[in-house]
């Protein structure tokens, strides 16, 4: 079954541009996969910038995750570690939009 947001919350340009998401991945790693492919299919719907790193190829990430991957960040804060969960990461979008409208009308 597909998810279906209500218009209130399907955002009409992408609010989200500035947020950034990182997902830190290694090569093999199925859930590392599955994690891509949701994180690739939100970014369509909410216009987040998706960067995706391989640790295996920075020692320092490597060090730090080891075998807890995938790891995702959402701007800079670790969201998620092993895998990532659709309606938390849904919860945490709508989230992040009610803060930039909040900053936008404070802005303004």
């Amino acid at each position: 079954m597909g998810w279906f947001w209500p218009s209130c919350l399907r955002p009409r340009s992408s609010p989200l541009a500035h947020l950034v998401v990182v997902l830190y991945t290694r090569p093999g790693c199925h859930l590392c996969d599955d994690a891509k492919a949701l994180l690739t299919e939100r970014k369509s719907h909410w216009g987040f910038q998706l960067q995706v790193t391989n640790i295996d190829a920075d020692p320092q990430l490597a060090q730090r995750y080891g075998e807890c991957v995938p790891v995702v960040a959402v701007d800079g804060k670790v969201r998620f570690r092993g895998r990532v969960d659709r309606a938390l990461f849904e919860r945490l979008m709508v989230g992040e939009v009610s803060r930039s409208a909040g900053q936008a009308s404070r802005r303004g």
